[in-house]
């Protein structure tokens, strides 16, 4: 690959400031790994925490499901062991993957081998064409989505989520147009921000063209009489962002009342972004009998909390990989520590060096919307062709930026934190972190705008002592990865800060995701005589 060729020199450099204490073996093992074509993962020691952590974890999934191994996805040998209602896979391809919930053993739930073991229509596959197999939340999403059970799935961006609802979601739109015709959509799938909206609209524009389901995408930023107008001719799916979606609800442009499928994608994104209080009116408005579906690359307390108030006591839960925080393992990660006021200069070597041939793509991340804009102004003083997307572009120049970044007119991008979720951009060989964010989810989200569906990637990301709060976060990143840690982050120290509620600050006692729904409790007024 021409990104780990570029990184190969970087890596050597960050190899060399690693800690004293790695033995010659393991310089020497890592040293392969750059000339290998298929990468072995570098030996790490892990804490006695973190051993007893992982021994507690794997206690706890053996007593929600049997592990087995199965065989890969392609083939039809894979047997599948569960108890109390629980399974849990591990593929041939070292994807994990943990099913729970109520039925979840039942044999029509079996994951699917080949896109044709659904019995779907060949019209409704016909977006899949192009796909070997399904990947492994779609082949384990299906059978659950497609009996109308509420669904809960986890899984890394990139992984076939939006087909993985959007199939599903299409057959629903089918099914219910047999029995009565209406203008009023059915199908509703919210996204955090426009970009993602935009992205999920033309998937499903396009896989709902055989068939004739309709889908329109309403977000803000634009005018909003062309998405009054499509509402008004009869759409069958609505993707939307909160804020226009609730606004246009207000004028009474939208009616959900007959909405009986329900998306959030990126659930813990749009919960940071502020969008409950929308996302809970909006839900409200929406059919009383509906099948509900969470898609998230995380699942923290909040998103949990919302999952137990607008779905079934009993959804179905599938786990992709681990509900930790972990980067994608197909990604190179560099992290060099330096000081502020030399990242400009720092970028400019590394774009030299990765950005040589100005014909892929690099996407350089940065933390401020003003940021952005200076970055892009240095870069195109000196001579590079760049564009940037931020909250302060006008929502056209937004989408004309990400189009020119795309199609590889212009292969160079200055992005905050809109990019970092859930878009899918092809073949991007680097990810520049020109800022850490603020969140060490954040980070892994970034780089994994590389390295996708199977591909390398390169991630190089600038720390500064500004960023220390979150340098034990992230070295747990990098090891869990098997990947360098430079001496310098070292010196920062390896201490997570302890995760903080909204609400009632680091003085909170988490509930686990598992634990059962509370029940109210009523007593008989004792003061009442017989």
């Amino acid at each position: 690959m021409v990104a780990k060729q570029l990184a190969d020199d970087e890596a050597q450099k960050t190899l060399k400031d690693s800690p004293k204490s790695e033995s010659k073996s393991h310089k020497k093992k890592h040293k392969r790994k750059l000339e290998d074509p298929e990468p072995e993962e570098v030996a790490v020691i892990e804490s006695k925490k973190e051993k007893k952590r992982k021994k507690k974890q794997k206690q706890n999934q053996e007593q929600e499901g049997s592990i087995v191994n199965s065989e890969n996805l392609s083939g039809s040998n894979g047997k599948v062991e569960t108890c109390n209602g629980s399974a849990e896979f591990s593929e041939k391809s070292s994807t994990n993957v943990l099913v729970t919930g109520k039925d979840a053993n039942e044999s029509k739930y079996k994951a699917l081998a080949k896109f044709v073991d659904s019995g779907l229509p060949s019209d409704v596959l016909e977006c899949c064409k192009n796909f070997e197999k399904p990947s492994p939340i779609q082949s384990h999403s299906w059978p659950f989505l497609l009996d109308g059970r509420d669904f809960i799935g986890i899984a890394k961006t990139g992984s076939g989520k939006t087909l993985a609802f959007g199939i599903p979601a299409i057959m629903h739109v089918l099914s219910k147009r047999k029995s009565k015709k209406s203008k009023n959509p059915l199908c509703l799938v919210l996204s955090p921000t426009r970009e993602l909206a935009q992205q999920i609209s033309d998937v499903l524009c396009d896989a709902g063209k055989p068939t004739g389901v309709q889908s329109v995408c309403l977000y803000g930023g634009v005018d909003k009489h062309h998405q009054k107008a499509s509402l008004k001719s009869g759409v069958d799916i609505v993707i939307g962002t909160p804020g226009r979606l609730q606004d246009l609800m207000e004028m009474g442009a939208c009616n959900l009342k007959e909405v009986s499928f329900v998306v959030l994608d990126e659930a813990d994104r749009m919960l940071d972004l502020g969008f409950e209080p929308a996302v809970r009116a909006i839900l409200s408005q929406t059919c009383s009998v509906r099948q509900s579906v969470m898609f998230s690359a995380t699942w923290p307390p909040a998103v949990h909390q919302l999952a137990q108030e607008f779905m079934d006591p009993h959804p179905i839960k599938v786990v992709v990989g681990s509900e930790d925080l972990a980067a994608n393992h197909d990604v190179m990660q560099i992290v060099e520590v330096l000081e502020d006021r030399a990242r400009d200069e720092r970028l400019q070597c590394l774009l030299e060096k990765y950005h040589k041939s100005r014909k892929n793509r690099v996407l350089v991340f940065v933390l401020y919307k003003k940021e952005a804009s200076r970055v892009e102004i240095m870069l195109q003083k000196r001579g590079w062709k760049v564009v940037s997307i931020s909250g302060d572009k006008q929502q056209h120049a937004r989408t004309k930026a990400l189009s020119l970044f795309k199609d590889g007119s212009c292969p160079l991008m200055i992005a905050t934190d809109v990019a970092a979720r859930g878009l899918d951009i092809p073949d991007v060989e680097v990810v520049i972190n020109y800022s850490f964010p603020l969140t060490t989810e954040d980070y892994v989200h970034r780089i994994g705008r590389t390295g996708r569906a199977g591909k390398k990637g390169v991630a190089h990301t600038f720390f500064t002592k500004d960023n220390k709060g979150l340098s034990g976060e992230l070295i747990n990143v990098l090891r869990e990865a098997g990947q360098v840690v430079p001496a310098a982050l070292l010196n920062f120290g390896t201490h997570v800060k302890k995760k903080e509620s909204k609400l009632y600050g680091a003085h909170f006692r988490e509930i686990d995701a598992n634990a059962p729904k509370a029940t109210k409790i009523k007593f008989d007024n004792s003061d009442e005589e017989d």
